[in-house]
């Protein structure tokens, strides 16, 4: 008898949280203009539920309150819609550079099921369980690559092929230029997403995203719904890139272009 109220207070604490995290999601949503259905939804707490779990396993993030990876996380990697306006009706190809555990590509996914995305990573760890989460959530279009952006960029069927790039990597504005800017097509954007305030680390930036063959286009600064200040770095590539960039492993983050 003891077991099956230990299984029941479980299901309902389970429950519980379901219920908590489905209304912080749609009010989160909503501060955003975007709204889902029940299924995309239910994916975000599928993915919430896989992420703590393989949590225990690998280190995937430091962020593991519920409320905390709607907001830093998930609401977060979808702000993209500020910078991208068209996004829920064109089928972009898109590649994440320095994925992690899946942000913000597979928020992305979830929420605009159209768009063709690439996750890419250096740690096969993450890869693996980028890997499991996409059949778990049965994403299509969809796939998760173990490489570093220096190498898979020199690749003739990744590089410039891309409509957009995203990172919400750690790195300065100029390492992540040189990460990203070579995946994407002449025309198209490398969107970076960064925290706190931004305006030295841009300035600083101007000659390595000239060289780079970009310009910036636009910078949307605002706040999440905890209030943490956010930017999106639209920048179009106006040119091919010199192929010799990006250069060889480990340059871009230890000497930045200037």
């Amino acid at each position: 008898m003891v077991i099956v109220n230990e299984r029941m207070v479980g299901c309902r604490q389970m429950a519980g949280n379901r219920d908590e995290f489905v209304m912080r999601m749609k009010e989160e949503l909503c501060q955003i203009d975007l709204e889902l259905t029940d299924r995309q939804i239910d994916q975000f707490y599928q993915y919430y539920e896989n992420l703590i779990h393989w949590n225990t396993m690998i280190n995937l993030t430091a962020i593991t309150e519920m409320g905390e990876v709607v907001t830093k996380h998930f609401v977060d990697s979808l702000t993209l819609k500020r910078a991208v306006g068209d996004i829920e009706r064109i089928s972009y190809s898109l590649i994440d550079v320095g994925t992690g555990a899946g942000f913000p590509g597979i928020p992305l996914k979830i929420a605009f099921p159209d768009l063709k995305i690439t996750l890419l990573d250096s740690l096969n760890k993450r890869v693996k369980f980028l890997g499991e989460l996409i059949l778990s959530l049965e994403l299509k279009g969809i796939k998760a690559v173990h490489g570093r952006a220096e190498d898979y960029a020199r690749e003739n069927v990744s590089r410039e092929t891309f409509d957009l790039c995203v990172s919400r990597a750690v790195a300065n504005i100029s390492t992540l230029a040189e990460y990203c800017m070579p995946f994407v097509k002449t025309g198209c954007y490398f969107v970076a997403y960064k925290s706190g305030k931004i305006e030295e680390e841009l300035i600083a930036g101007k000659g390595a995203i000239k060289k780079l063959s970009g310009e910036i286009e636009d910078v949307l600064s605002f706040r999440l719904p905890n209030s943490d200040e956010r930017s999106l770095v639209k920048i179009k590539k106006i040119a091919n890139i010199n192929k010799k960039y990006p250069r060889r492993s480990g340059l871009p983050s230890r000497e930045p272009l200037r």
